[in-house]
């Protein structure tokens, strides 16, 4: 059949291209490694070139593949299933980028761009380590070529292509029976974007995160070369700049999702310990732990063999956090998941190809591994770097097994949990890793290698711990940091962690000074500690001291029986009413619905009691498009200084849809009776001929009459309602009386029985628009960001140092 209005050709030079860089990357691979094996100088340079030539034809390829990717997309041809799946055409165009890393096909092309890029720059400036680095890089585009092929042999599939066409993804729905489907209403628009994914850093965050995973193969590949041509030192300064640049970037792509999670995640903070989370956190803690072991390494010749490990280690877990991420097994424990795809067995295939060979050359070769069994001194730095990576290395082993039970549980058949509380599983023992690694943080610098004079270690390092003491005494004192959900221990550990980081942050300040005399071109090592402590300060403090501001012991929203505590923490506002939230006055003024919005924007006024400050918050409901919720949520803060004021939609009225079917209920009462209802009573107070006030104006000549009831509440409020009822050319008239802040509408009319009255009574969650807003505060969270920062400038001054060193 000739279908009408499809655009073939860029799926057909897509999936070209896909199959030519496949080809390329395993012509490079061969040809890289035969230049590596080469004895003849001429021969490995002639190899080098076939090599070269075909990585740059695999780099052209992915990078036309990805631009073919977005160009589907933002054209809106939904004849591609990728386009259809991941985007809509409401979609503004930086979300439309971010559509692409939606799916697995898009990231992974996402990777293979960023592998491509650094293995540009890597025949550029890699010299003797070209061949055997770079088959190892080649070697990972082929890999990464496959997830994308999209063909089956025999009933095996290899990969998923982005280029699968609509009409071949549903073969068999009607709709593709004729040949202008694409004309039809329902193939005029895409599924959508996830709604957690429409925040801006959802547009940056992934490639930012992806560059991190991506270069993890540099350190690897040099180990690997190392290993393999046995020059086992030779490759540790060429290195160290990418390594150093790797766990940058990556420690900025972990943090960037972090504050993502904080911007759009609705748990509460800016990490859960969430699965996926946790499996790119690893690496980086062993790179960290490797480049540290490395620079001891450069100075005493000490921990080659761990620095090989830790090496392989990282891009090892690298691979393992992407099987674990794209293989469905954690897509009931994480939001981060990609949910299952048919592709498991190419992901653990992906990671057994390359941690099996790595771990038995490590393995092969460890006896030749040059290692000096001279004891180190308690006094020398590398004794203390050597320890803060142990303790790293430690820290990640327990994250990442934790992390892994799922996946074990699948395996084995086991029901093994990390507790009931993730969090605090996590926290009680990561705690004290704070405490341990900001002591060492700070006091590691103040040694020289191989030895210290113990008089000249404790006068340089005494002032900046007597500052740190009195600085987190007086945070301890004053902060109000008396976190006591875990007991006494754990606040003593926290209060023990802000004393070790606040002397991380206070010691490398003045090693600055001390140590390298105000020597900032050598100080990236100190700064990126500074920002590190600074951090992790960050993050005891705002975490131990976050509060819920919107407690609602009045009206709190009911969340089902196993969730009291969200009623709770859930401030009720109905539109137009001022509510009492403690510091501030909260009013729901309004929001942006329209019949076709599918995000609807809550605007909520915030007043301070002391009248000092107003602002206004946007939270806002995204319809959702894909998953089992109606609607997801964004929040939106007020930033200042030293705190953030957080804010979210637990739940509105506009998430019902349908009509208001809640019915009157009749009761037959006189004055003085009392009427029960769900909230609370209603007393019949007494009767009002003709009312005439500033809501009725009936005379002596009317006849109507006004009841006035006082209603108690379930929290002991009183309320008024005052329905009527009239007549008009001898035709009943009836005035509802509406009690927004309880959900009531009361109605009334005569009774066939002599002195009563008949009282209606319609309770209903429609009657008004409302929300449950909950909003948190968090103190000193920016001391996170700012660190985070800090740390980032610090590799980076540190990876340009070590390029200076070199030249």
């Amino acid at each position: 059949m000739n279908y009408i209005g499809e655009h073939l050709f860029p799926g057909q030079l897509g999936h070209f291209l896909v199959v030519l860089s496949l080809i390329a990357s395993l012509i490079a691979t061969i040809a890289y490694f035969k230049s590596a094996q080469a004895v003849v100088p001429d021969e490995a340079a002639s190899w080098k070139r076939i090599g070269r030539i075909a990585f740059i034809i695999d780099f052209a390829s992915v990078v036309v593949v990805f631009a073919l990717i977005f160009f589907i997309i933002w054209n809106h041809w939904f004849e591609y299933y990728y386009a259809y799946n991941h985007s809509d055409v409401s979609l503004e165009p930086k979300y439309l980028i971010s559509s692409i890393w939606e799916g697995q096909e898009g990231s992974f092309m996402l990777w293979t761009v960023w592998h491509g890029v650094i293995g540009m720059i890597l025949m550029k400036t890699s010299k003797k380590w070209e061949a055997p680095v770079m088959t190892v890089i080649s070697f990972a585009q082929l890999c990464l070529a496959t997830m994308v092929l999209g063909v089956y042999i025999f009933d095996l599939k290899i990969g998923s292509t982005p280029f699968l066409l609509t009409r071949d993804q549903f073969q068999d729905a009607p709709i593709f029976q004729r040949a202008d489907y694409l004309s039809l209403q329902s193939m005029q628009d895409g599924r959508g974007l996830n709604q957690l994914l429409q925040n801006y850093w959802m547009v940056i965050h992934p490639p930012i995160l992806f560059l991190g995973f991506a270069s993890t193969i540099v350190p690897f590949a040099y180990a690997i070369a190392g290993l393999w041509k046995k020059d086992f030192g030779g490759w540790i300064k060429d290195a160290l700049p990418w390594n150093l640049f790797s766990a940058g970037i990556l420690g900025l792509g972990i943090m960037m999702g972090a504050k993502w999670a904080y911007e759009s995640l609705t748990f509460g903070g800016y990490w859960a310990w969430d699965p996926v989370e946790n499996a790119s956190l690893v690496p980086w803690l062993i790179l960290v732990a490797g480049i540290h072991t490395q620079l001891v390494y450069n100075s005493t010749g000490h921990s080659l063999r761990p620095t090989y490990f830790f090496f392989i280690l990282t891009f090892i877990l690298i691979l393992y956090s992407t099987y674990l991420t794209r293989s469905g097994d954690l897509q009931d424990t994480s939001v981060h998941a990609f949910t299952g795809s048919g592709m498991n067995w190419q992901l653990r295939l992906f990671v057994a190809a390359f941690s099996i060979p790595a771990l038995l050359l490590y393995i092969k070769r460890y006896k030749l591994i040059p290692s000096i069994r001279k004891e180190e001194s308690t006094y020398s730095r590398e004794f203390w770097m050597f320890i803060g990576s142990l303790v790293l290395f430690l820290s990640g082993m327990f994250i990442i097994t934790a992390t892994s039970l799922p996946v074990i549980n699948k395996i084995f058949g086991t029901n093994f949990v990390v507790g009931e509380d993730r969090e605090f599983s996590y926290n009680r023992i990561q705690v004290f890793v704070a405490v341990i690694l900001g002591l060492l943080t700070a006091c590691t610098q103040y040694f020289k290698y191989k030895n210290t004079a113990k008089k000249e270690f404790g006068k340089k390092i005494l002032v900046p711990t007597v500052v740190a003491l009195l600085a987190s005494v007086a945070i301890s004192i004053w902060g109000g940091v008396d976190y006591d959900k875990y007991g006494l221990g754990f606040l003593i550990a926290i209060h023990l962690a802000i004393f070790a980081n606040t002397y991380a942050v206070v010691a490398n300040a003045a090693y600055i000074r001390i140590g390298l005399k105000g020597k900032l071109k050598a100080a990236g090592a100190s700064v990126a500690h500074i920002g590190f402590g600074l951090m992790l300060a960050g993050m005891l403090i705002s975490s131990s001291k976050t509060s819920v501001l919107s407690n609602n012991f009045l009206n709190p929203l009911n969340f089902g029986p196993e969730a009291k505590e969200k009623g709770v923490e859930n401030m009720t506002l109905y539109q137009g009413v001022k509510m009492d939230m403690g510091k501030y006055w909260v009013t729901y003024v309004k929001d942006s619905s329209t019949v076709k919005d599918k995000k609807i924007f809550f605007f909520v006024d915030f007043e301070s009691k002391d009248g000092k400050e107003k602002f206004t918050l946007k939270p806002d409901l995204i319809k959702n498009t894909k998953g089992q919720e109606q609607y997801s949520n964004n929040p939106d803060a007020k930033h200042y200084l030293h705190r953030d004021v957080f804010s979210y939609i637990s739940y509105a009225d506009k998430m019902v849809e349908g009509p208001d079917t809640a019915q009157f209920k009749s009761h037959i009462v006189k004055v003085g009776d009392t009427i029960f209802y769900s909230g609370g009573l209603m007393k019949f107070d007494s009767v009002t001929v003709n009312p005439n006030n500033e809501k009725h104006k009936f005379t002596s000549n009317d006849t109507a009459v006004m009841a006035n009831f006082t209603l108690i509440t379930g929290d002991q409020r009183k309320l008024g309602a005052f329905p009527v009822f009239y007549l008009e050319d001898s035709q009943p008239r009836y005035v509802i009386d509406t009690v927004f802040a309880q959900g009531m509408a009361v109605a009334m009319g005569p009774s066939d029985k002599e002195g009563y009255f008949n009282i209606g009574v319609k309770e209903s969650s429609r009657m008004v628009p409302f929300v449950g807003l909950k909003v948190l505060q968090f103190p000193f969270i920016n001391l996170v960001w700012i660190g985070t920062v800090i740390m980032v400038i610090g590799f980076v001054m540190s990876m340009f140092w070590r390029i200076r060193l070199l030249k």
